[in-house]
């Protein structure tokens, strides 16, 4: 027996019939134009505790080359399957996105999908659909968006505070000519030079370009010019804190401890006047904020073994959580940007003294200098890290001769194994303490891959807990804090939007080939110094277990092009390059 439930556009009225489906019904005096888009959602089948059901999609705006429903159950119903696209759920929260065959939808063009769900108790038709951001089945008014002076026109820049849930639906992401020139420069370096990269503003000079490189301003025209008419992102990473990285020379900022001042007139305001300039407005400008900031407030300070001096000095002067509060407050209020917020990665923070503490206190920055939790729109993991994105052959729960996997050396009592599950609970955790329901997380693949000969095809052997895990982990490095140039790493899962359950995107934000920091002292006018964890000789400190750094040797100053890494990159990557 189906349930049924129809939708009825006619007197913006919602009727229930007998056709197992939800639909929109345009009145006969009101064109298609009306409606930017219709969803026809039909219950085909049902039974106590599962039900399959068609969606089909209408476009009644401009032509997609790609297109994302999404809607939110009433109840407790779960997708377990799906074809025709990729679904994910997140919550009751659905996204359906285009299969690379479907992506192109037509003005007037329609796409149909199909999943099985489970439920228990009542299963009820969604009563809200968008496709792209976008309202279905609701008339606007009779406005024409085909007109090109119409208000509503998917290519007309978006009215201000008109954010979509998820920037990445639906668009394409900036190419970085520079970053693509060197990808296309080395040997089958052709065949990822297209992908989608950061742009760093990790000193003042970037935001004018230094050295004949682009400025900002130049990274955005060009923006412009590869939106053409649909919709397009633009990253950018905002990197440049006052005693920045204060447990890691190699990526030491061009600003001293106490110039806050400095970071918010010379770097910040410049940055947020450029991003609102209205020619840029119809971009979908997304900001990495700071990463590897305020994490290092909770692990790398006194009493801990893992205490730098310089740590203990951005705890104790507020400048970290001022900078970020102030970065989100000025960001945020561009009605086309969206603020992620660097939440470090699982071999960081996947500890519970480390976990809460850390979640906590990006709350504590998100509310300081004037913003509020409104300004965050989201979180990213594994920002030019290398944790592996999924570990396939262990578990947290997996044990081994009675021991439990969290007890291996490998493990230590980390919570977590792998950077989806870290972000997935993450989130959980950051909307208990009052963000968005909807706030998504971003996952940096662009060097976690491990792929090539070496990587595990099943698990380890039994023998113990150490072998069980050491045999099937995916991440070769020594230990989890290893962060500089790791030898053996590989290209990680290709940027994509909506992947997973709670994920807005997997995103290459650091470029693949530009160098974590130099394996000897080097000379240099970017403030970077030398850091220990970039020399492929050191033997490690508290915060890497004491374990060799892994790091490749010959590297050059942070942000430079390191042919080698980016060669080791291409040859590991997972999926491979073909």
């Amino acid at each position: 027996m189906s349930r049924t439930r129809t939708a009825l556009l006619a007197a913006m009225a919602l009727v229930a019939g007998a056709t197992g489906s939800a639909i929109a019904a345009v009145p006969g005096d009101a064109g298609a134009a009306a409606v930017p888009c219709t969803v026809d959602y039909d219950v085909q089948n049902q039974w106590d505790t599962g039900f399959t059901a068609s969606v089909t999609v209408t476009n009644h705006g401009a032509a997609k080359s790609s297109w994302a429903v999404k809607w939110t159950y009433a109840g407790n119903q779960k997708v377990t399957s799906g074809w025709n696209a990729r679904i994910t759920q997140s919550g009751a929260s659905v996204t359906a996105a285009n299969e690379s065959y479907n992506a192109t939808l037509a003005s007037g063009g329609s796409a149909t999908f199909g999943f099985q769900g489970s439920y228990t108790g009542t299963n009820a038709v969604p009563a809200t659909f968008t496709l792209d951001g976008v309202t279905c089945n609701v008339d606007d008014g009779g406005t024409d968006p085909t007109d090109p002076t119409d208000p509503t026109d998917p290519e007309d820049p978006p009215t201000q505070g008109d954010r979509v849930d998820n920037p990445y639906d639906g668009a394409k992401v900036y190419v970085n000519p520079e970053w693509s020139a060197n990808a296309a420069a080395e040997p089958g370096g052709d065949a990822i030079a297209d992908q989608p990269t950061g742009v760093w503003m990790d000193r003042t000079a970037a935001i004018e370009g230094p050295n004949g490189k682009m400025g900002l301003r130049d990274h955005l025209d060009e923006a412009l010019r590869q939106k053409g008419s649909g919709e397009l992102v633009f990253q950018v990473v905002i990197y440049n804190l006052p005693g920045r990285d204060c447990a890691a020379l190699a990526s030491n900022g061009e600003l001293g401890p106490t110039e806050i001042d400095r970071y918010k007139t010379e770097y910040i305001d410049p940055i947020a006047e450029i991003l609102s300039d209205p020619k840029y407005a119809s971009l979908r400008i997304v900001t990495v904020v700071e990463i590897d900031s305020l994490p290092n407030l909770v692990t790398n300070v006194s009493p801990r073994p893992t205490a730098t001096p310089n740590c203990d000095t951005m705890k104790a002067n507020g400048n970290y959580v001022k900078g970020v509060g102030y970065a989100l407050n000025k960001l945020g209020d561009v009605p086309n940007v969206y603020n992620y917020v660097d939440a470090g990665h699982h071999g960081w923070l996947g500890w519970d003294d480390n976990f809460g503490p850390s979640a906590e206190l990006f709350k504590q920055a998100a509310t300081a200098e004037g913003a509020t939790v409104a300004d965050v729109h989201g979180f990213i993991a594994n920002t030019a890290n290398y944790s592996a994105l999924k570990e396939d052959h262990f578990s947290i729960g997996d044990s081994v001769g009675g021991k439990s996997v969290r007890e291996s050396k490998w493990v230590s009592w980390n919570r977590y194994v792998d950077e989806l599950s870290y972000a997935q609970a993450l989130r959980e955790k950051l909307v208990s303490l009052g963000f968005d329901p909807k706030t998504g997380m971003l996952i940096d693949t662009s060097r976690n891959g491990w792929g090539g000969a070496n990587r595990p095809t099943g698990p380890g052997a039994t023998t113990d807990v150490d072998t069980y895990v050491d045999g099937g982990r995916y991440d070769r490095r020594y230990n989890t804090g290893n962060w500089c140039n790791q030898s053996g790493a590989g290209l990680g899962e290709r940027p994509q939007a909506s992947p997973e359950p709670g994920i807005d995107a997997y995103v290459w934000i650091k470029p693949p080939g530009e160098s974590d920091g130099s394996s000897k002292a080097i000379d240099n006018d970017e403030g970077k110094g030398f850091d220990r964890m970039c020399d492929p000789t050191y033997t490690g400190n508290p915060r890497n277990d004491n374990n060799m750094s892994g790091a490749l040797g010959d590297a050059p100053v942070s942000g430079h092009w390191f042919s080698a890494q980016f060669q080791e990159l291409l040859k590991n990557a997972y999926p491979p390059v073909s």
